[in-house]
């Protein structure tokens, strides 16, 4: 298999704070990943780290076959889709729907001074579309709800065609309906031929998506278990994880966890 992420004895740390402890992990082509744990658990730094946009403190980093700290990460991070709430953040309130979308050619948020082709507008539009967020193009961010923002984000994080998408948090902040939409779009991606291989952060169980292979467990930035999601996702595994003994039910492909 062809490898696309690949950690090897990665920590990171800050001042005196550890936030990575000696994390090993190892993704190949066509494996889809679930990051579970509680908060500071180290799930959003790993994600960026993956995403090329921190470096670890020590240990190696291989992201679709190139080393961390020795490629331009200007290169690299076009073939990346991200979508967080942090880069959400920095989103313009003016900036159109389509805007947000068409600027992730560039790396950019929001159209500056970029040329675009007619291809780069059509893949936009129809990325949006494939979303049922196709009406929003010219609606501002400013006035988008929080689901219309996430569809938005997601349409952006696929815009580059890219080999590696990384979902941080995706169905944060929605209502039920909002997020039984973003989930269904999203199992339809993963169903999809050609489907990038991809990286899921979520707090949630009921959150992840049909067709997730594999799962890695973390809790105080070290691993607790990592390998295919129903070896992961075991009543013994997420216990140890969030530190409360847990049930985990699964129908259908979803996931329920409630105390035990």
């Amino acid at each position: 298999m062809t490898s696309v992420l690949r950690f090897d004895d990665v920590s990171l740390h800050r001042g005196t704070t550890q936030i990575l402890s000696h994390v090993d992990w190892h993704v190949d082509e066509g494996q889809h990943w679930v990051l579970v744990g509680p908060n500071g658990a180290g799930k959003t730094t790993i994600s960026r780290i993956a995403a090329a946009r921190l470096f670890p403190s020590a240990g190696a980093v291989d992201i679709l076959g190139e080393r961390l700290g020795r490629v331009d990460v200007a290169e690299l991070r076009p073939r990346i889709g991200l979508a967080s709430a942090a880069l959400a953040g920095r989103v313009l309130g003016g900036e159109t729907a389509l805007s947000v979308v068409l600027s992730a050619s560039y790396g950019s948020i929001g159209v500056w001074r970029e040329e675009y082709d007619d291809f780069d507008v059509e893949r936009a539009r129809a990325l949006l579309t494939a979303l049922d967020a196709g009406h929003l193009a010219e609606r501002t961010w400013a006035n988008l709800s929080s689901g219309e923002r996430k569809r938005i984000e997601l349409a952006r994080a696929l815009m580059p065609d890219p080999e590696l998408l990384i979902l941080d948090e995706p169905a944060s902040g929605l209502d039920l309906a909002g997020r039984e939409q973003l989930l269904a779009a999203l199992a339809e991606i993963l169903a999809a031929p050609g489907a990038p291989s991809m990286l899921l952060v979520t707090h949630h169980l009921e959150e992840i998506p049909v067709g997730f292979t594999h799962g890695l467990a973390l809790r105080g930035g070290r691993t607790v278990a990592a390998g295919p999601l129903d070896a992961v996702l075991t009543g013994e595994v997420v216990t140890a994880t969030f530190g409360l003994p847990l049930e985990i039910t699964k129908d259908r492909g979803r996931y329920t966890a409630r105390g035990a």
